[in-house]
């Protein structure tokens, strides 16, 4: 890829989405190429941090000893306003439907995307 922007996976506190120029797709997982045409070298944006809750989960149980300090902890699919779908930390009040933030924090020594209920 010849875009070097760096997002949440690589310490930013940014999340970069794709788009297609050729046929204008959205697509979160960045690729040397469109998901939908095919054509390459998709344009890297960064996203507005703005979209809604399209499912929670609370999760009870640690899924490994790092993670045991943290639960309960809400895991959240967030579709964006610019149209694609991710995954998220969020509050443990969000609802499906609800208007949502992105900000960034640690979680187990890693720099995550985490929602909050807008308003």
């Amino acid at each position: 890829m010849s875009d070097a922007k760096q997002d949440w996976t690589g310490g930013e506190s940014v999340i970069l989405y794709q788009h297609c120029g050729a046929c204008g797709h959205v697509q979160y997982f960045r690729k040397t190429f469109c998901e939908n045409c095919g054509a390459p070298e998709p344009a890297v944006k960064q996203a507005s941090g703005k979209g809604r809750v399209y499912a929670t989960s609370l999760v009870m149980r640690a899924a490994t000893p790092e993670t045991r300090a943290q639960v309960p902890y809400n895991i959240v699919l967030v579709d964006a306003d610019e149209g694609f779908r991710m995954m998220a930390h969020g509050d443990r009040n969000l609802a499906i439907g609800d208007a949502v933030t992105v900000r960034f924090e640690r979680f187990t020594d890693r720099l995550v995307p985490h929602v909050t209920k807008d308003g």
